[in-house]
């Protein structure tokens, strides 16, 4: 995509690099704990730090006979229940035993003084990442199978029980959209760094507007293509990505959180907003909810204010990234530019609300 730093995401965001001052991991701890912790490792261990990614840093663990992924929460003062890391390996883990498209989760550390933080390792699952959700260099038919292909995923998350795969307590069952506008109110408030009248009209709207609840379900609150790695070589989603947000709640949230990139528009974080989809190959937002209603019986209400709480939380998030910004803890070298989205964003989302 291209967003207002004029950055070519697929670029920008693929592969590794160096690690980055101040998130070194400790090898000589890393590497006793892989011995003791997750079954077949051998080293010797070479490190290196995802691209891509605003939230929890990523590395890439790399030995002579595997590769593997460890995430962890960043170092410093966090905002309170962001970075949930551990919780991202307990809904991996329960997915992963149902044969859901996760990687294998190997271990997760709870002992802080490992690495710094706590952490976690998975499986490395090799396929594509694609960031741009234009797609170029697909053909209309070959785009049109990726977005069906992440349609059917989300679907088959959803299709859970969340007590009978062992996540019957992974989050509270009732008042989701509720409990979801408080939380990132609060959270924007925490990192407030300028006032935006449109998040001030959003945070006292959306409170007194949720619609009726839906069933309780594991959500996984980021599903985003550029959140799941693709098969290499067709149309199969071989791993989903990025946990940290998920938890039970309202499967409307997620389905929302996929189709904002339809009014997204271009210059804005990653949208189709303003583009012909439908010569691109890319299904309407129409299809997409008929594909997903088809799979789960689910439809949404009120799409617009699906889209302003969806939009709203973005902009909260994002403000979280600028919150980091003006702390000094930021982890990614694009958080700027995901900071100065977020005024943009609330006043996109506002727009939803009054149409809503």
């Amino acid at each position: 995509m291209s967003d207002p730093a004029g950055l070519d995401a697929q670029s920008a965001f693929s592969g590794v690099r160096p690690v980055d001052p101040g998130m070194e991991l400790d090898l000589t701890a890393l590497d006793a704990w892989m011995a003791r912790a997750v079954a077949g490792y051998a080293g010797p261990l070479s490190v290196h730090q995802f691209n891509g990614g605003q939230s929890n840093p990523t590395y890439a663990l790399t030995t002579p006979s595997r590769a593997y992924v460890l995430r962890r929460k960043p170092p410093g003062v966090l905002l309170p229940s962001a970075h949930a890391v551990d919780r991202e390996y307990r809904v991996i883990a329960a997915l992963h035993a149902q044969g859901y498209p996760v990687p294998r989760p190997y271990a997760l550390c709870l002992d802080e003084g490992v690495i710094g933080t706590i952490f976690y390792v998975m499986q490395k699952v090799e396929g594509r990442i694609l960031w741009d959700l234009k797609l170029p260099g697909l053909t209309p038919d070959e785009r049109r199978a990726v977005y069906e292909a992440q349609v059917d995923a989300l679907a088959a998350l959803h299709a859970f029980d969340p007590a009978a795969i062992g996540l019957g307590d992974f989050g509270r069952p009732g008042d989701y959209f509720q409990r979801q506008v408080d939380r990132w109110s609060r959270q924007y408030r925490a990192s407030e760094t300028e006032t935006i009248p449109a998040m001030d009209r959003l945070i006292d709207y959306l409170p007194r507007t949720t619609p009726a609840p839906g069933p309780v379900r594991v959500i996984h609150g980021d599903f985003r293509l550029d959140n799941m790695i693709l098969h290499p070589d067709r149309a199969e989603v071989a791993a989903v990505l990025d946990w940290e947000l998920s938890t039970l709640g309202d499967p409307m949230a997620d389905l929302a959180g996929l189709l904002t990139a339809w009014v997204l528009p271009q210059d804005l974080r990653n949208g189709l907003g303003g583009l012909d989809v439908a010569a691109m190959g890319i299904p309407s937002v129409e299809a997409v909810i008929n594909r997903y209603a088809a799979r789960t019986g689910l439809k949404p209400a009120s799409l617009d204010w699906l889209y302003a709480y969806s939009l709203f939380r973005l902009a909260a998030i994002c403000q979280g990234i600028a919150g980091r910004v003006r702390d000094g803890t930021a982890v990614s070298a694009h958080a700027r530019v995901m900071a100065a989205q977020v005024a943009p964003l609330g006043d996109l989302a506002w727009r939803f609300a009054e149409r809503a």
